[in-house]
């Protein structure tokens, strides 16, 4: 009797779990046994594995092969588990040296041919795999990149790990790529549309949600915004990547996120779901740390429109299933866009001031959430370039960089994420400052929750002045922006 026992993880939700797999060869009829795995899974990865051990070249034991992996109470497990039942079936019958397999993990899903596949969600099992001890993973070449902290064995195929196992070729530590995924769009292709462009920049600098009404190119302007946010920081990073691992596209970059989808997208894209024993993040988690841009917002199902105020307000998302209740990151810069009127039709529009009123009241629920709002012109090419983003994102790092200094040792970055409690105290205002807005309230045009808006507004802009405390200006100013008037 033969035992051999190698290191994996499985990934549920956002969290990885090692687990270990154990294989037995034992005298009894030739045949493979799982134990440990959920029923709904044994039938694919017993096919698989011995598919994939005959058509690499390697004989199949001719001895009882019984499989277990611990611990066995895991809803899911998947066929992240392939590559580990397959290699610790080879070191049990003899292909391949048990020392060889201390403090290395193994990960990937196996095809008929003996292929290594990529898989999701593996830097999230990696980290878990790290914390327990483990030296070394062996993942599919394709998940080789920089965001595994760990000495790697990447292959392609089972013919090619075993080789390099055999070989004793030491694992290597994947070198750091390329943070910049390209050149990022600049707003100096973007002339006139200074006031979207001033709105852009103070939602930048305070982490502020936006509204841009109008004709223009508020598409143009969305796929600006990342280029002059702030860069991701290590803990942003790591969530991001994390988050995107599991999908089929993994994140290799400190660009803030852009997501953009369209309105005709279900619930379950926008906020995630639950598909076959692995939970896929919807564009609230793809756009965490960075921005969600909307267009046509009004046309977005009111479902929709509803469920982001719950990310709005915490930050995150809550997904349940059979499984049990799993939370997403989902914290990000909601940059909404819509025509002023259903028809879109411009300096052609005949819709009658009702029908555009009834237009724009589907926002209503969201209202409240945003800070900036700002008209955006028709692209007019007579006008001359817009400032670069090069010199806005200098003025946005410097004032993020004033308002970090202000916070530090509190669990906030930016001036959006002040409650409403700390304003009223360590970062009151002058009465003399905070008299527009005290004396709309009293008139019942602000609500308490607008004036606290309002007053993370009016910070931003002393920050974006250089300036120790805001001013009555800067209070005049945010009301401004809230209400979508000239600066």
């Amino acid at each position: 009797m033969t035992i051999a026992a190698v290191s994996s993880a499985v990934v549920i939700g956002l969290s990885g779990h090692p687990v270990r797999v154990e294989v037995r060869l034992s005298p009894g009829l030739c045949g493979l046994h799982l134990t440990g795995l959920p029923d709904t899974t044994t039938a694919g990865i017993r096919d698989r594995v011995r598919a994939a051990i005959l058509n690499s070249g390697y004989d199949w034991p001719q001895e009882e092969v019984t499989v277990t992996v611990l611990p066995s109470n895991m809803p899911v497990y998947g066929s992240t588990l392939d590559l580990a039942i397959a290699v610790a079936v080879l070191a049990a019958h003899g292909a391949i040296s048990l020392e060889r397999l201390t403090h290395t993990a193994f990960l990937g899903e196996l095809g008929l041919d003996g292929s290594i596949r990529q898989v999701r969600g593996l830097s999230c099992a990696v980290r878990s795999l790290i914390t327990s001890g483990i030296r070394s993973v062996a993942i599919p070449l394709g998940n080789v990149s920089q965001d595994i902290r760990c000495a790697v064995i990447g292959a392609t195929s089972l013919t090619e790990l075993v080789e390099q196992l055999n070989s004793d070729a030491p694992a290597t530590v994947p070198t750091a790529l390329d943070p910049a995924q390209g050149a990022p769009l600049d707003l100096t292709d973007l002339p006139g549309n200074h006031a979207a462009r001033h709105a852009l920049e103070v939602c930048a600098a305070g982490g502020h949600h936006l509204l841009l009404i109008g004709d223009g190119p508020a598409t143009m302007l969305a796929e600006r915004l990342p280029g002059i946010l702030p860069a991701l920081d290590d803990a942003s990073l790591a969530e991001v990547t994390k988050i995107y691992a599991l999908t089929e596209t993994p994140w290799r970059s400190r660009r803030p996120p852009l997501c953009e989808p369209h309105h005709t997208n279900t619930a379950a894209a926008i906020f995630g779901r639950h598909t076959s024993g692995q939970f896929r993040p919807g564009a609230v988690s793809l756009a965490h740390a960075g921005v969600l841009f909307l267009d046509q917002a009004p046309e977005y199902p009111r479902s929709v429109l509803d469920g982001l105020r719950m990310p709005l307000e915490t930050g995150e998302i809550v997904l349940a299933s059979w499984q049990g209740t799993f939370i997403l990151p989902a914290r990000f810069q909601l940059l909404l866009a819509t025509p002023p009127c259903p028809c879109s039709g411009g300096n052609a529009c005949q819709c009658r001031p009702v029908e555009q009123r009834r237009y724009l009241q589907r926002l209503s629920r969201l209202r409240d959430g945003i800070e900036v709002t700002a008209p955006i012109d028709p692209f007019d090419r007579t006008a001359g370039p817009g400032e670069p983003s090069s010199a806005i994102a200098d003025r946005v790092a410097a004032a993020r960089a004033r308002t970090a200094h202000r916070l530090a040792g509190t669990p906030w970055r930016t001036n959006a994420q002040i409650p409403a409690s700390e304003l009223r105290t360590r970062y009151h205002l002058d009465p003399d400052a905070l008299d527009p807005l005290e004396s709309r309230l009293r008139a019942g045009a602000l609500t308490p929750s607008i004036l606290t808006r309002m007053l993370r507004l009016a910070w931003t802009l002393a920050d974006l002045r250089a300036a120790h405390r805001p001013t009555r200006d800067d209070t005049q100013h945010a009301l401004r922006l809230w209400q979508g008037e000239p600066a």
